[in-house]
């Protein structure tokens, strides 16, 4: 296995506070809503940054398992049918002006990266304006071989969709288990196509546009993608220098990232990635996280 890249950074920038987020308890997807800039300038302590290909090369053979099978058409209706609810939730939460609502702006920058036509962007931002009431939860679960699994739904009945999620996880090898949350954190992501650039040029760009991590990824199509991985509050600030840099942005937004992974054999891949596909099926379920590494 080829030894990390290691690179250390000392910067002189002013600090960001923590950041001042509106997540409710349920975090749903939502950014800060302000954020103070300390007008005094000091030397932050040495961080480092590293991007290890082992661990991207297992990330990146689940990524390619993961993504939904059959039918093209019928996997891109589904993925529309969860982007209007994800625009529906962060109208609920900030409106429908995505001037004034930044996760709003982040999830239609996502749609349009995805081809979503915007005649159904416009129709989704309206429906989400008249919807119903609706609450979001986020389910904790553990699934084949200890791997673990946040998922986040959007409903208007909590008792079928508590009983569905258990049901859908018991059939397919997991459980419902308090405590996963823990092991993921949130985070700002903003991805840019990863062609032709080298892993020092991905460690410089991050430190140029201040972000506090890179991973290497790929996307369904097999393409090579870059994820800057940032504090939430820093999340437009990094995507704008990444934009100066001279990067395409294909996306950006606020994802729950794991803090370690869980290596899977050929055999728990195959089940977790059954069950997940399973848990997406549901008409209740919005995103499922984990935090899946497959073995290279």
């Amino acid at each position: 296995m080829a030894a990390p890249v290691l690179l250390l950074l000392r910067a002189l920038r002013p600090p960001v506070s923590a950041a001042c987020s509106r997540f409710p308890s349920l975090e749903p997807v939502l950014p800060p809503s302000s954020c103070v800039v300390s007008s005094g300038w000091r030397t932050p302590p040495a961080r480092t940054l590293q991007l290890c290909p082992a661990l991207c090369a297992g990330h990146n053979k689940w990524s390619k398992v993961k993504h939904v099978k059959g039918p093209k058409d019928e996997a891109r209706g589904r993925m529309f049918m969860k982007f209007g609810m994800m625009i529906r939730i962060a109208v609920k939460e900030g409106g429908s002006n995505p001037e004034l609502n930044l996760n709003l702006a982040h999830i239609l920058e996502q749609c349009r990266s995805k081809n979503m036509p915007k005649a159904s962007i416009d129709a989704a931002v309206k429906s989400a304006e008249k919807a119903k009431p609706a609450s979001q939860h986020m389910f904790e679960a553990r699934g084949p071989g200890g791997c673990l699994l946040l998922v986040e739904v959007l409903t208007d009945n909590n008792s079928r969709t508590h009983q569905e999620i258990k049901r859908l996880l018991n059939k397919n090898g997991g459980m419902l288990s308090d405590g996963a949350r823990h092991n993921f954190q949130r985070r700002g992501v903003v991805v840019v196509p990863g062609q032709n650039i080298t892993t020092e040029r991905a460690l410089e760009l991050a430190i140029e546009a201040g972000a506090e991590d890179v991973q290497e990824t790929e996307d369904e199509e097999e393409k090579p993608l870059l994820q800057f991985l940032c504090d939430v509050a820093d999340l437009n600030k990094v995507r704008a220098l990444l934009k100066e840099l001279g990067m395409e942005v294909l996306s950006s937004g606020l994802e729950f990232v794991p803090r370690t992974h869980a290596p899977l054999d050929e055999d728990h891949l195959d089940a977790a990635s059954i069950l997940i596909e399973a848990l997406n099926d549901c008409p209740d379920v919005v995103r499922v996280w984990d935090n899946i590494q497959a073995h290279s």
